[in-house]
């Protein structure tokens, strides 16, 4: 009997935490909800806020305005070949130069490591397209879509230019590069499909986290990582004779 009856007071203590546990979450859980919802609306913001001032700057290849330079940015390399993402880029960046859009592709990604050399992937890449190599700029130390942007303009003199990139990135990529003081438009690709579909995917999972980032770097407008002194080779290119 004395087993039974401790089983039943087992039982009945259970349930009386079970149902003060839920009570205590049925309290909490009305603040706990509006503090997600501000938490995921403050993530959001920086988003919505660079799609709608981006809008005008964002274009096709048929519409968007000719700048003197295409800022290709780096996504990534393996065995010596561009990632899917990467070469997509190269692609539209190689599109712009055969349409007139632009004049020289200034092609920037990382290089801080042995046998990692994304800018010069990228040169080869577009010169098997049938870019003249006296058109591409490398910029070697791109290390991040502010580094690129503000190294365009601090080191390579950009002033205006078609940035180049997918369009999940491409509001980002171009607030970022207006807040460095670049006349700046852009063009992106869909990706979608192609071996890209999961990449694709991640990208537009990461760039709410990444815009609220960018939101410091055009507030604060750090110096790039890598400094260093003026490079002429945008300045070079377009004064060059075309083709050359």
């Amino acid at each position: 009997m004395i087993g039974s009856e401790k089983m039943a007071w087992t039982a009945r203590t259970s349930r009386r935490i079970l149902a003060e546990t839920k009570a205590r979450l049925r309290h909490r859980g009305g603040p706990l909800l509006v503090l997600g919802g501000l938490g995921l609306f403050a993530v959001l913001l920086p988003t919505g806020w660079a799609y709608a001032e981006t809008a005008r700057y964002r274009h096709t290849p048929d519409s968007v305005p000719e700048t003197p330079v295409a800022l290709v940015l780096g996504a990534g390399i393996a065995n010596g070949r561009p990632s899917p993402l990467l070469a997509r880029r190269l692609d539209l960046a190689a599109e712009l130069y055969r349409r007139g859009k632009v004049k020289v592709l200034l092609v920037s990604g990382d290089n801080r490591f042995k046998n990692y050399d994304e800018p010069t992937t990228m040169r080869d890449y577009l010169m098997r397209a049938g870019i003249p190599e006296g058109r591409i700029v490398r910029d070697f130390a791109g290390l991040d879509t502010w580094d690129s942007c503000v190294r365009a303009r601090q080191i390579f003199g950009v002033h205006r230019a078609t940035v180049v990139t997918q369009l999940f990135h491409l509001p980002r990529a171009v607030a970022l590069c207006r807040a460095a003081g670049i006349e700046a438009y852009g063009v992106g690709d869909q990706s979608m499909g192609g071996g890209r579909t999961d990449a694709t995917i991640n990208g537009y999972l990461r760039e709410p986290l990444a815009t609220l980032k960018a939101v410091g770097s055009m507030t604060l407008k750090p110096g790039p990582k890598i400094g260093g002194r003026p490079e002429p080779g945008v300045h070079a290119a377009l004064a060059s004779e075309p083709g050359h």
